[in-house]
């Protein structure tokens, strides 16, 4: 049912020159068994990265200075990749919320950026520890489910010599 949501609203979706969501996502990723409690576990981590990112919509400013800092503490590759990406996604999300112009856009744009995060996350994570690719398939669902587009590229107006 949610591949058939995911590949029906993305089918006609463009991305960059001519290519479409459904290229990129063709279907969702699928968990391991053992990846479960961890995954669980994760959840409970994400709960506390969530008190940070949900200033994002209360009107106090989280500055990219200061979540840069606290993703630069973080000892592994994995984290950093991971809980980037899930600023990126919680900035999504509130921009989503925020109804204004170009909202849906911006929204657009940083969930394809959560989603390479992790996907680069999902190629260096231990096994059994699925995680980034929960993440990447709930970006997935939001983008299908909103129907997010990218911005059309300007068209580049050559204005005439006189």
């Amino acid at each position: 049912m949610v591949l058939a949501l995911v590949e029906t609203a993305t089918r006609s979706t463009t991305t960059e020159a001519g290519v479409t969501i459904a290229d990129h996502v063709s279907e969702l990723k699928s968990l391991s068994k053992e990846a479960i409690p961890a995954a669980l576990e994760k959840a409970e981590r994400y709960r506390l990265l969530k008190a940070l990112t949900d200033r994002f919509e209360k009107g106090y400013a989280v500055s990219d200075t200061q979540t840069k800092e606290l993703l630069s503490r973080m000892k592994s590759d994995y984290d950093r990749a991971y809980y980037t990406g899930i600023v990126a996604e919680r900035r999504a999300k509130a921009k989503l919320r925020q109804n204004t112009p170009d909202c849906r856009f911006q929204a657009y744009d940083l969930f394809r950026e959560a989603m390479n995060w992790f996907e680069k996350a999902e190629a260096i994570r231990l096994p059994g520890h699925d995680d980034a690719l929960l993440r990447w398939n709930t970006c997935a669902r939001i983008i299908a489910r909103n129907n997010l587009v990218a911005r059309e590229p300007e068209e580049r107006i050559e204005f005439p010599l006189e």
